[in-house]
């Protein structure tokens, strides 16, 4: 299973990247030792992650929301999270899953 998944930096900048392991990634990033582009922004959290069946689908997928504008990203990540059946319950997972990750 492989996914796709967006951070935001402690500066608001936003990542989007693939990976079979979300929580192993985010730690990687928030340790100096994932993208490039993160190491000034750090730490970063976890705002949003998909499914993907295959490499090939996630990284179609990661290469769609890359090259969507910063408004519509943002846009994009508040239509998602409308889109749940419970607010409070994503939020609660996002929340363990950047605690665990030694996330903000």
């Amino acid at each position: 299973m492989w996914f796709v998944y967006m951070v935001e930096g402690a500066d608001g900048s936003l990542y989007t990247g693939i990976t079979t392991d979300v929580a192993r990634r985010v730690r990687q990033h928030n340790v100096g030792e994932g993208a490039k582009s993160l190491r000034g922004r750090l730490p970063v959290r976890l705002v949003h992650r998909e499914e993907a069946a295959t490499r090939a689908e996630a990284a179609k997928r990661e290469r769609e929301i890359k090259r969507l504008s910063r408004e519509r990203k943002l846009a994009f990540l508040a239509a998602a999270r409308e889109s749940e059946q419970s607010p409070e319950m994503r939020s609660r997972e996002m929340q363990e899953e950047n605690n665990a990750q030694g996330g903000i």
